[in-house]
């Protein structure tokens, strides 16, 4: 199961187009992630907008990226507030020809651990593909222990743990120390483009990678090198797009990358679901700034 969840999984955006979602936009975005190397692509993640989506344009979003991949796996979220419906979403998905499933415990009342194990519990008993568990602490609250990665990665369809970013100077430890808790068949994946090339020269598997929506050569080439064991390429790789990573960290991956994809013409102005706003003027010449410093122009 692992090997679906390995090197470059590469998350584009859903876009929108006048708050509808923009299906050929999408399409074009998984065909450029593709043409650009991608191992895998990751849709309905949190860069791709899911919890602002309704069930009908899941399934329309899914529809055309599996259509546009062809033949790349598609990973599709399915986290919501209930249970009932992630494992709806998840019938969608396999429905969909997706070959694997994303989901992060999304709580509007704060989940204890046992409710968060039973959710994936749940899941594994009803999925027939594999499942990536998604720690994303900064959107649903919840952090998991190691203990909880541990008991969850035991479950037989549970192929990969995608962890958040570490704090600068502990990403390396944080990466061995996970990576010893997991069963030997479930991959190890980092979120947080700006320490993915130190978590993939760590040990890390898979980079679960924004930027790789966007720019797959870029962080493709970065995952080539670790996996290599040239860990000075891959070092410097990253650290060549520092200004793209201090966006990152400053407003967020999502409205950085989503304005980039704007700037460059690759998807209609203002593509993101409302009530979520795109960056001011200001914030918007700063990623122009970025992109050419980058040399990520087109």
């Amino acid at each position: 199961m692992a090997d679906v969840f390995t090197s470059l999984c590469a998350f584009p955006l859903t876009p929108l187009a006048d708050d509808v979602l923009d299906e050929s936009a999408l399409a074009a975005l998984v065909a450029r992630a593709v043409a650009g190397g991608a191992d895998s692509l990751g849709v309905l993640g949190s860069t791709g907008v899911y919890p602002y989506l309704n069930r009908d344009e899941r399934r329309a979003a899914l529809d055309a990226a599996v259509g546009a991949a062809g033949g790349v796996p598609v990973v599709a979220g399915v986290g919501a507030l209930r249970t009932r419906d992630v494992l709806q979403y998840a019938d969608d998905a396999q429905s969909a020809g997706a070959a694997g499933l994303l989901v992060a415990p999304v709580s509007y009342h704060r989940l204890g651990e046992e409710e968060v194990y039973r959710l994936f519990a749940d899941l594994d008993s009803a999925a027939s593909v594999p499942i990536v568990l998604y720690d994303n602490p900064t959107t649903t609250g919840f952090t998991f222990s190691e203990a909880l990665y541990a008991r969850v990665a035991e479950l037989p369809r549970v192929g990969s743990v995608k962890i958040p970013p570490p704090p600068a100077g502990t990403v390396a430890n944080r990466a061995a120390a996970v990576r010893r808790i997991l069963p030997s068949g479930v991959s190890l994946g980092i979120s947080g483009d700006w320490v993915a090339a130190e978590a993939l020269v760590s040990g890390a598997d898979a980079w679960y990678s924004v930027l790789g929506g966007l720019f797959p050569e870029r962080a493709k080439a970065i995952t080539d090198a670790a996996a290599a064991g040239d860990r000075d390429k891959a070092l410097a790789l990253s650290e060549a797009l520092e200004p793209m990573w201090a966006l990152f960290r400053k407003h967020g991956s999502l409205r950085v990358v989503a304005t980039a994809a704007e700037v460059l013409g690759l998807v209609k102005q203002s593509s993101l679901p409302r009530p979520l706003l795109g960056l001011d003027e200001t914030s918007r010449a700063d990623v122009e700034a970025a992109l050419l410093q980058c040399g990520l122009e087109g």
